[in-house]
């Protein structure tokens, strides 16, 4: 059984959250204060050149590389344990029923068996892993188990990965399990959060945005949109005739000619509040679910000044910006200020960092 790296497991040592993006390397370390209490030691992120990663996959591991050890050095940190995460649509997940009191060793190999049926690759070609979740609901003998499973090779990319930049892959997680180990956390929180509630996240990234749909915890939709911030970096390429790199610095400063807001933002935000509306109709129509109770915008774009408002106003739904960073404490090093403007885009990286819980 060749697990992947404790995809389900705790870590007890301290680690930090990397997630690395299309776009960018973020990096989170959180304290364990006891009774629950967290706290933010310390955050980074560096930009990645164009190409470096493409759809989840690391083409230039050097470039990468160079970047996680930027975003080391420049956080302060001195944990060199990381949680990584892979992308969805590279990890096969299925929920199995097994028979329960099985020794570990009759588990693997049951595991095993099933995940044959489950997995279009040899065995020997793919990392496994699997998480025993509790009695099965309609069957006292039996148990419910998650597996997971993904090709060898794309998690030893991740592993090299850190390799390069000096440090050491003990956690691969599932990007969109992270995201929502860190929104649960932030929901448990809210007051009005209750049994039954309909919670839908969309993570709005540089290339895709990827919405996820749970109900009481348990995810009930997930589906990628190619859409996302880059769109309108592109945009301003086009329009005032900048690179790539200028133009993100100068879009996310606000430091662009008056017309701007008019003839590019806006219309932005129309599309984005347009493609958020499709995807719920979508869910409405390909599930049994007719209402969505709350909505939440994470990533980098969730902050784009008018972008909640408008989603809002065309969805109807309640909507929130979510920080996974509320509750908790702020180490003496992490400025406020700074932190409302950013943590959006830092769900995935916190998610991961928040593995480092009890073995």
């Amino acid at each position: 059984m060749v697990n992947i790296a404790s995809l389900f497991g705790q870590s007890s040592p301290p680690l930090i959250g990397l997630d690395v993006s299309t776009s960018s390397v973020r990096l989170v370390e959180l304290a364990q204060l006891g009774k629950g209490e967290l706290r933010l030691e310390r955050y980074a992120s560096e930009p990645l050149p164009r190409g470096a990663v493409v759809d989840g996959n690391i083409e230039n591991l050097e470039q990468v590389s160079e970047a996680v050890r930027r975003v080391w050095k420049k956080s302060g940190t001195r944990v060199k344990l990381v949680a990584l995460g892979m992308p969805p649509a590279s990890v096969i997940t299925k929920k199995i029923i097994l028979p329960a009191g099985l020794a570990e060793d009759q588990l693997e190999v049951q595991v095993e068996s099933e995940a044959s049926q489950y997995i279009p690759f040899a065995l020997d070609e793919v990392s496994l892993d699997f998480d025993v979740i509790g009695p099965a609901a309609n069957s006292p003998d039996d148990i419910e188990v998650m597996l997971a499973a993904s090709r060898k090779e794309k998690v030893e990319d991740r592993v090299a990965l850190a390799e390069a930049a000096g440090l050491t892959a003990v956690v691969m997680d599932i990007e969109s399990y992270a995201a929502r180990a860190a929104l649960d956390r932030v929901i448990a929180l809210t007051p009005q959060a209750g049994a039954g509630q309909i919670v839908a996240l969309f993570q709005i990234g540089a290339q895709v945005t990827h919405i996820s749909v749970m109900l009481d915890g348990d995810t009930i939709y997930e589906r990628e949109q190619p859409f996302g911030g880059s769109q309108l970096t592109q945009d301003i390429v086009r329009t005032y005739g900048l690179s790539m790199e200028e133009a993100e610095t100068r879009k996310r400063a606000g430091d662009l000619p008056e017309n701007y807001q008019a003839e590019l933002l806006t219309p932005f935000l129309e599309s984005a509040a347009l493609e958020i509306t499709r995807a719920i109709q979508f869910f409405y129509t390909s599930t049994p679910y007719t209402r969505i109770d709350q909505l939440y915008l994470a990533g980098g774009c969730a902050l784009m000044p008018g972008l909640l408002d408008i989603v809002a106003s065309r969805t109807r739904i309640s909507s929130a910006v979510v920080s996974p960073f509320k509750g908790m404490q702020l180490a003496p090093a992490v400025r406020e200020s700074q932190l409302r403007t950013e943590a959006p885009a830092y769900l995935v990286a916190c998610g991961l960092a928040l593995r480092k819980g009890a073995a």
